[in-house]
């Protein structure tokens, strides 16, 4: 395993934590005394938000005695309609020197108090002490709390029924809805419903193509909730498009729709819970989910089982090898690199070969602790390592072999800072925080492990990366973001809406990751917000969020700046219908877009009913 040496990171960087004090973010370097700018004031703390629930500190966002709840928090409806990661708070990097302005937190997606905010400090941002050893401490420091529960979700629904939207000019059928499982909680193994693709159905009368514009997208068909949820609701998890299958999971299923017309191909039933999922699947198509170990409330998510998404079909199914008496799984997460599955919680670590449920390594040997993993082209470990305070904790970032476990390289921040999220594994783009201080940085990390540089943004940007709102605490995933993207070069993030009302919008900014300063600037269409989604072709691939009638759509950016152009314009008639999901999730394959609830909640039976869970676009 190679040690990089210690290294400093670029004076005055955004990308280093920072509190947020008012106007832009400048980094500052964990650990580092000041040089030649004084340390900043207090950091400002967002505006309370919404009675959140019980405040906890949530991982890595260390939360002030009385101040909104963390991260993995369930949050009130934000200003997209949904209490979206853009949700009332400013962001991390709000008014901050940093790249990142004032504070929603990183994750936009809650309000929180300054942790996460990257926060202006002195120039510089966290600097890896250089590789070295553990200390000596709390192997629980630096992991997301308790979980809040089922505090603020409501009654959750998978979509079932299905509404085709025709349009009068190539169709002149009128819309088909479609009724999926009876949400019945099933028992014993998985069992396949393979669906016909009709069911009984819902009479659907309306067309929500009517009014379409020329130049604009189809609304291809619409998803309404079928099944009975607990009180509480569920989580969905996904969607993932795999061929001309779009999968989705929540409660005690996961089941595939065609992506032309959204009739259900397959509906795999689950003995209990669904209760994880991996942000990705493997090249072919498969995937592992956790599925909790039982019915009662005492269950924990600690059972896995793979399945194929091509055809539905239920492949291995085992439970978790416990570490111990301590090694708590009322959450994980779990991550997919090659064949490998990996999953992360606190203090404890394992990782299944995903074509045949084979473990391949489990919890290393020393003070330092995996508890959680990046998955993709590289898989990328975040590791928390035992200290003497448990104020002041000590975490590593390294890239491992998928198979074996074995560390390539080892990089270490100053003590204090918290390795918060992966939002690019390659090129690799970190985010880390300092929950005692509030304080953001975000680092790009070079190919052999050694600090490539601290992003520093200007004054008055404010960002806010959506990374969902997990329920989650001790199982918090690394990957998954929205709102950024990044090409060998260059790291794209979207910035916070910078005004409210209907003329909201915001911009995306583009930052060089050898210098860590801002490249260009993009405005969004008028009176629009963007969020990055990933890159295609060489272009930053963009999700235009509806607006005040305004439909939304997929745009790209090319990747020297300019003007977002469309691919994919979704109609200004279904706008209401589009900004309405809650927690949206957006993909977009094979020339259409689909979004998703990402937690379907109502206060009753029937509005469960009608809870549109799933729309998809296309020409």
């Amino acid at each position: 395993m190679t040690q990089p040496p210690s290294q400093q990171p670029p004076q005055g960087g955004f990308g280093a934590p920072q509190e947020p004090p008012q106007g832009s973010p400048q980094p500052a370097t964990p650990g580092q005394p000041p040089q030649g700018q004084p340390p900043a004031q207090p950091p400002q703390m967002p505006a309370a938000p919404p009675t959140p629930p019980p405040a906890q500190p949530g991982y890595g966002y260390p939360q002030a005695p009385g101040q909104a709840p963390g991260y993995g928090y369930p949050q009130q409806p934000g200003p997209y309609n949904q209490p979206g990661p853009y949700a009332q708070q400013p962001g991390p990097h709000g008014q901050q020197p940093g790249p990142y302005g004032q504070q929603p937190g990183p994750y936009g997606q809650q309000p929180q108090p300054g942790y996460g905010y990257p926060q202006q400090q002195y120039p510089g941002a966290p600097i890896p002490g250089g590789p070295g050893g553990a200390g000596g401490g709390n192997p629980f420091k630096g992991k997301p709390a308790v979980i809040i529960g089922a505090a603020v979700a409501a009654a959750i629904v998978v979509a079932g029924g299905v509404f085709l939207a025709t349009s009068g000019g190539d169709d002149d059928k009128k819309p088909v809805a479609q009724e999926s499982t009876d949400g019945k909680a099933p028992s014993g193994s998985p069992s396949v419903d393979e669906g016909d693709g009709n069911g009984a159905g819902r009479p659907g009368d309306d067309d929500l193509n009517v009014g379409r514009k020329p130049g604009e997208a189809k609304v291809l068909w619409l998803q309404k909730n079928d099944i009975d949820l607990p009180r509480n609701g569920a989580d969905v998890y996904g969607p993932w498009v795999v061929g001309d299958t779009v999968v989705k999971g929540m409660y005690r299923a996961v089941s595939g729709y065609s992506v032309a017309d959204g009739k259900r191909k397959w509906t795999l039933k689950l003995p209990a819970d669904m209760c994880a999922a991996p942000s990705q699947t493997t090249t072919d198509g498969k995937i592992v989910i956790g599925v909790k170990n039982g019915t009662t409330d005492k269950a924990d998510c600690a059972d896995l089982q793979m399945i194929d998404l091509n055809t539905g079909k239920a492949g291995w199914k085992k439970s978790i090898k416990k570490n111990g008496i301590w090694d708590m799984m009322s959450d994980i997460s779990l991550a997919i690199s090659a064949d490998t599955v990996t999953v992360g919680r606190t203090s404890n670590s394992n990782a299944y070969r995903v074509s045949d449920g084979k473990e391949l390594f489990g919890k290393p040997a020393g003070n330092c602790q995996p508890f959680a993993f990046a998955g993709g082209p590289k898989l990328i470990a975040a590791s928390s390592c035992r200290t003497d305070d448990v104020d002041n904790p000590q975490h590593q970032i390294q890239e491992i072999d998928p198979a074996t476990g074995k560390p390539k390289w080892t990089y270490r921040p100053a003590r204090g800072w918290e390795i918060d999220r992966v939002y690019s594994v390659s090129p690799l783009v970190v985010s880390l925080t300092q929950r005692e201080k509030k304080k953001w940085s975000i680092l790009a990390i070079k190919e052999n492990g050694t600090l490539r540089s601290q992003l520093v943004g200007d004054k008055g940007d404010k960002f806010a990366p959506d990374c969902g709102s997990a329920f989650a605490i001790f199982g918090k995933s690394l990957d998954g973001c929205v709102g950024v993207a990044a090409d060998a070069n260059t790291f794209y993030m979207a910035t916070e809406p910078d005004s409210s009302g209907t003329a909201r919008t915001n911009k995306v900014v583009a930052f060089n990751l050898n210098t860590g300063k801002p490249k260009w600037k993009a405005a969004a269409p008028a009176e629009q917000t963007v969020k990055p989604l990933r890159m295609e072709g060489g272009n930053v691939l963009l999700y235009v969020e509806a607006g005040y009638n305004k439909g939304g759509g997929i745009a790209t950016l090319a990747p020297t700046g300019g003007t977002p152009q469309m691919l994919l314009r979704h109609p200004e008639s279904t706008s209401q219908i589009e900004s309405s999901f809650y927690n949206a999730k957006v993909v977009y394959a094979g020339g259409r877009s689909f979004i998703a609830s990402g937690r379907v909640s109502a206060s009753n039976d029937k509005e469960e009913l009608e809870t549109k869970t799933m729309m998809a676009f296309g020409k």
